[in-house]
């Protein structure tokens, strides 16, 4: 009889149930996928939570194969060496192989204040927390969303829908990524919708009080409510397991997605950092990185080499409240450029992801193996090659 493969996938996200799932296409395989939530939190809705709707969560059953073993728990540490994992409430689990899939949430902001006064939304509990504050505070209170990436504008312009009083700090630029001409058409939706934007050097939150914030030039704005959205982070489990990571703390692999300290440690998602290139952190690169990631796995059993991940981009979709949105478009090495969808065809596609997210997971959990991937990132080899020739220069003019 051929022996069992024992394989932990940490971390329940779009990254983790794709992978989880994809390893069921061998039947001795055992799947086991540890998360802190019995559920599954459709976290690209969280700014609706916001907003006042339903909590975005779904039974697992709806988005995870029957075959994985799904256990409520946190990571506390791995042991690389022991190919075991310490549970948070008790317990040690041992593995053959272990995927890395924690995501990412709120960054430390650094800001004097923020921590005590500032609301972050990254995760359901901090976007259910600022809910509860929101009901509890008057309408006309004012709000300072703080951070003008897409969580942000859409954080800003749910709230302004809904009647709020919104400021929206962007710390620079209103949507960094976005193309200067479609950048205008946000900025027209927001406007329309009455939220006020603050660009340029100095729209910079430098102090967060309990009723205002400060920026860099010194102003003071009044601000009963401040969200925080600006960046993300990732779980230190890497780091404290003394796995190798970027800056940020993502697991550090090569283009297979393989821990470059442990040939049974694959990443996967907003958590790893292919050759120090990693991915935008996003839902579209979450799922084929999840599938990359079983395929490492699958291949290693099977004694064969594992593939080079080869992943990209078509944009980004941004709701402008429930009624409008804007689809940025992009080539497919997720450079932004001049074109864009807007009207009721952006807000139909914006919600056909939302759809689409939850689809391919059940998708892959009935028919394992079955996701495909159609944007291929073709400039992702020279980027690599150019990374080399320079850390080989650098190597050379120490010597």
């Amino acid at each position: 009889m051929a022996e069992n493969t024992d394989v932990i996938v940490i971390g329940g996200g779009y990254a983790g149930v794709m992978a989880a799932n994809r390893l069921t296409q061998r039947g001795d395989v055992t799947v086991t996928l540890i998360n802190p939530r019995p559920v599954f939190v459709h976290r690209i809705r969280l700014h609706q939570v916001v907003g006042g709707s339903q909590d975005m969560v779904v039974d697992y059953r709806e988005v995870l194969a029957d075959g994985v073993r799904l256990v409520v728990d946190t990571v506390a540490r791995i042991d690389a060496a022991e190919h075991s994992v310490a549970l948070a409430a008790d317990g040690v689990i041992g593995y053959d192989y272990l995927i890395y899939a924690v995501g990412s949430g709120s960054a430390d902001p650094g800001v004097p204040g923020a921590a005590e006064f500032a609301y972050p939304i990254a995760s359901l509990e901090e976007a259910q927390r600022l809910r509860s504050v929101l009901d509890a505070a008057p309408a006309t209170a004012a709000v300072t969303v703080v951070g003008a990436g897409a969580l942000g504008i859409e954080a800003a312009a749910e709230l302004a829908e809904a009647g709020r009083p919104v400021t929206l700090v962007c710390g620079a630029v209103l949507g960094p990524y976005l193309h200067p001409r479609v950048r205008r058409t946000v900025a027209k939706r927001l406007a329309e919708l009455g939220v006020a934007v603050l660009e340029g050097p100095d729209a910079k939150v430098t102090a967060v009080a309990r009723d205002a914030v400060q920026l860099g030039d010194g102003r003071e704005l009044p601000s009963k409510v401040t969200v925080w959205t600006a960046g993300f982070g990732v779980p230190d489990l890497a780091v404290r397991s003394g796995l190798s990571t970027d800056a940020l703390g993502r697991l550090l692999t090569d283009e297979t997605l393989t821990s470059v300290d442990d040939v049974r440690i694959v990443a996967a998602g907003d958590s790893a950092a292919p050759s120090d290139l990693p991915l935008r952190m996003s839902c579209q690169a979450a799922g084929p990185l999840g599938a990359h990631a079983a395929d490492t796995v699958l291949s290693r059993i099977a004694g064969e080499q594992p593939a080079s991940i080869d992943v990209g981009f078509f944009g980004l979709c941004v709701s402008l409240g429930r009624r409008a949105a804007t689809v940025q478009l992009a080539s497919k090495d997720d450079t932004a450029n001049r074109f864009s969808i807007s009207g009721r065809l952006a807000v139909k596609i914006k919600e056909s992801s939302y759809k689409g997210l939850l689809k391919h997971l059940a998708d892959e959990a009935r028919k394992p193996g079955s996701h495909t991937w159609p944007f291929k990132d073709g400039k992702r080899r020279q980027l690599l090659q150019a990374q080399r020739g320079e850390a080989t220069a650098v190597a050379e003019r120490a010597v």
